[in-house]
């Protein structure tokens, strides 16, 4: 996939100097009074004011010139460039691709403009049927570009549960719509945000990463995640510091990413569990996050974490009508753990689960 940046160019692009009517333009005034948000360019042999790309909450990026969907041109031009990069990738991820949305678009600069999205993806997917699209997206709107097309959305929401270390949000995300989740790009770390292993005590990161990426939808892992490193860095550099390999860390992604590729995971059918008290009175069920996979021909996986700063106790309950009857063995295939168990009380009842503060479980559960 390419990057694909529809709200803004250089400075220095051709069209500043072709195509000056592509841009936003503004006044003297605003120049005076935001100088921030705009700047005089030297357009072919007219000085003109062009405004910087930026979103609706902060201030321009003085590197980049904001493109004027309200310009019809402007469109089409977009939708020639999307054409040209068909043609050397599988798909693109679009970036801040909310931003040429109308009404953020409207509200940013109070001009109109039709929809981009749904005529230029079907315009591409009429001669490229499998080209992927892949939005960056924020504020709530990933369902919203969802149906203007887009294969796979950027999941912040469950980023930002995940990081605020409580069960109940995370649970509460995982009941969305199907296609939502099947369409969610779920990530732990990206260029914009801080290294996970920086941001997340060892412990939570391991717990956080099972969520994200035994979860539906696409897996998306940042550069050296894998190893551990702590260090975020601007794009713009082309380097970056040396950094020690994490061989924990790095042991622990290389166990998880054999569970990403079982064909449970990969096209199997997952399911929300529930958890009930392990006794009256007991609240800790309520720090547990758990669900299945399932695929025919395959023993069904159970993803259990127990995503609190506590120990914690609970039944799991399985809706798999084969254990009855039958004993079960359940290995951890995050760890060398095996249990045997019978199958009608598990069915009956559900798993007993005691564990520690962010620990978790991935259990095969074969029918003996």
């Amino acid at each position: 996939m390419l990057d694909f940046v529809p709200n803004h160019t250089a400075l220095d692009h051709e069209w500043v100097q072709e195509h000056p009517e592509y841009y936003v333009h503004g006044t003297d005034e605003q120049l005076l009074h935001e100088p921030q948000n705009y700047v005089r360019m030297n357009c072919g042999s007219k000085a003109r004011i062009l405004a910087y790309g930026r979103d609706p909450y902060f201030s321009g990026w003085p590197d980049t010139l904001q493109l004027n969907y309200a310009e019809p041109t402007l469109q089409d031009a977009m939708r020639k460039q999307l054409e040209q990069v068909t043609a050397k990738c599988d798909g693109v991820r679009c970036d801040m691709a909310m931003l040429v949305l109308p009404n953020v678009f409207g509200r940013t600069w109070g001009l109109q403009m039709e929809p981009f999205w749904p005529g230029v993806i079907e315009s591409i997917r009429s001669n490229w049927p499998s080209f992927l699209f892949m939005a960056e997206v924020y504020w709530d709107l990933e369902w919203t570009l969802q149906q203007q097309g887009f294969d796979y959305t950027y999941d912040k929401r469950l980023y930002d549960r995940l990081r605020d270390g409580h069960a109940g949000p995370v649970r509460d995300h995982f009941r969305a719509n199907k296609e939502f989740q099947q369409k969610s790009a779920r990530f732990l770390e990206n260029h914009d945000e801080p290294r996970a292993a920086a941001t997340f005590a060892r412990e939570v990161h391991q717990a956080a990463a099972v969520l994200t990426f035994l979860c539906p939808g696409l897996r998306f892992f940042h550069d050296g995640q894998f190893e551990g490193r702590a260090k975020k860095f601007s794009v713009h550099l082309g380097r970056r510091p040396i950094e020690a390999t994490n061989s924990r860390l790095y042991d622990f992604y290389a166990r998880l990413l054999n569970c990403v590729h079982l064909p449970q995971t990969e096209d199997g059918e997952w399911r929300l569990l529930n958890c009930v008290a392990a006794w009256d009175g007991n609240w800790t069920s309520d720090c547990f996050v758990c669900f299945a996979w399932q695929k025919s021909g395959q023993p069904p996986l159970v993803v259990i974490v127990n995503y609190a700063p506590n120990r914690s106790q609970c039944y799991v309950q399985l809706p798999f009508e084969d254990l009855r009857g039958r004993i079960v063995r359940a290995q951890d295939l995050m760890s060398s753990a095996v249990y045997e168990r019978d199958g009608d009380e598990l069915y009956r009842r559900g798993i007993y689960i005691e564990m520690p503060e962010w620990g978790y479980h991935v259990f095969k559960l074969e029918m003996l």
